[in-house]
């Protein structure tokens, strides 16, 4: 089918609406994640003895759900199909929704954070997935950044709904855009990529024409058959992983960079930063710095998705890191000096300047640069199981950061988390100057030999010399 309107046709409209009916997901996941921050004064009301630590339940359901959901995420992507796997996250997406809105007790909510943390897991890997394989290579990276825009767009709507209506209120507006994308993805066919992987060539080709909006795409269609015949042929081992030095570079990088998103505590500023704001005392309410945040967190993000090849990754994490490590330093000063009886009626608005500080410079570098990454330092052979391994540390430390900064907040005082977190931050700063490769501009084959230590350079010959290179961070890796 081509799409035609008059006499112009527009041969990349359907791949653009069809990202937009796959991110409705990534809407609706966003709100999940934010969730708890606006919700929680809510719930306190609704159940007067809910403690600190059934608070921490609530938070960490939803990244232990993902975690326990990681072999069953590959296994539904790899032989359902990429589409079908984001309709069955849909499906937890919108059962979670419709538990929180009928929920008589905890324990319904604790089984509605669980599956929606199951839903996050599918759709954080098969939307993006989905969207890289139906879209032109011109504007795949464009595209695939949507997915990341529109779970901010989520934090932006449960911010701003939430705090002003009740639970069943604000869970139809998820379950309502969900319904939207299960309603309007059932007509979308599976990525050729995908059916080219099962031998279903004719269906492939139909798909393709499908999102390119022409019945010209042999040339493409060849170039997809080629690449899934060598990926084929370089399916890699779970141990590769660790044998070769590259890959183990790679993990590595992996690694640290996603746990420091989390040490730098996004998760926990996400999940309760309505509880941050109003122990604060600033001068704007709660409800409007969080919706001011959210708001400025993904102009950030937006603004970082058109720039991380002007400027590079290493110089956004550099950046980053800086001005989280202080926005951080900031926050936790004005808390300790607020514990220690100091007298804040001048200084009240130091802390809404720091979480809006903090906004801008994570989602800067420290909260984007990581996932441009993941799919640049992983060669082909053991992609999917390097950013499987790096999903599941994303999602542990996630676990992690929240434990530290409930258990700090109730052992010490709501200060110490934070200064731990700008530590970590730091840390991150010396990691990004000191063991980060700048991959801008590179292909993936020079990311690889930058990784191994080797350097390409031309003969007088016109042969390639092999050079090898030192990272010396990286020499006893």
């Amino acid at each position: 089918m081509l799409f035609q309107f008059g006499s112009k046709s527009y041969p990349k409209s359907v791949q653009f609406f069809s990202v937009i009916i796959a991110c409705f997901g990534g809407i609706a996941l966003g709100m999940h994640y934010g969730w708890t921050s606006p919700v929680t004064p809510i719930l306190k009301n609704l159940y007067t003895d809910l403690s600190d630590y059934q608070i921490t339940i609530i938070e960490t359901l939803y990244m232990i759900g993902g975690l326990l959901a990681l072999p069953l995420t590959i296994f539904i992507c790899d032989r359902l199909g990429r589409k079908k796997a984001i309709l069955i996250s849909a499906i937890f997406n919108l059962t979670s929704w419709i538990m929180i809105a009928l929920s008589k007790s905890l324990t319904t909510i604790y089984i509605a954070r669980f599956l929606c943390g199951i839903a996050g897991d599918i759709g954080f890997v098969a939307g993006p997935m989905y969207i890289a394989e139906i879209s032109s290579k011109s504007i795949r990276g464009l595209l695939t950044g949507c997915f990341f825009i529109a779970w901010l767009t989520g934090i932006v709507i449960i911010y701003s709904v939430a705090p002003f209506v009740n639970l069943t209120t604000s869970s139809s507006v998820g379950a309502g855009i969900v319904l939207i994308q299960l309603t309007t993805l059932i007509f979308l066919p599976e990525s050729p990529y995908y059916l080219l992987l099962k031998k279903n060539e004719k269906k492939s080709k139909q798909s393709l024409m499908f999102f390119r909006n022409t019945h010209n795409i042999e040339l493409e269609l060849n170039e997809i058959s080629e690449a899934v015949e060598r990926q084929e042929k370089e399916k890699g081992r779970l141990i590769d992983l660790f044998k070769d030095k590259g890959n183990r570079k790679a993990l590595f990088i992996m690694t640290i960079l996603n746990a420091s998103q989390h040490m730098a505590s996004i998760s926990v500023m996400l999940m309760n930063l309505h509880t941050i704001l109003k122990d604060a005392e600033g001068i704007i309410p709660p409800e409007s710095s969080a919706i001011t945040f959210s708001v400025v967190m993904l102009l950030s993000a937006t603004i970082t998705i058109s720039t991380v090849d002007k400027f590079g990754r290493k110089n956004l994490m550099i950046y980053s890191s800086t001005l989280t490590c202080i926005s951080l330093l900031i926050l936790a000063t004005y808390f300790a000096y607020k514990e220690h009886d100091g007298d804040i009626t001048n200084i009240k608005w130091i802390p809404v300047v720091a979480v809006i500080l903090f906004a801008i410079v994570f989602k800067g570098g420290m909260g984007m640069v990581p996932i441009v990454m993941s799919g640049e330092v992983f060669p082909t052979s053991v992609k999917s199981m390097g950013m499987t391994i790096a999903d599941a540390i994303y999602v542990i430390f996630g676990a992690v950061s929240i434990y530290i900064y409930q258990g700090l907040v109730i052992v010490v005082g709501i200060y110490c988390p934070f200064y731990l977190f700008a530590l970590c931050s730091f840390g991150t700063l010396l990691f990004s100057i000191f063991c980060i490769p700048e991959t801008r501009g590179k292909t993936l084959e020079e990311i690889q030999m930058i990784l191994k230590g080797v350097k390409n350079e031309p003969c007088q010959n016109g042969e390639v010399k092999k050079e090898v290179i030192r990272i010396k961070s990286f020499e006893n890796l």
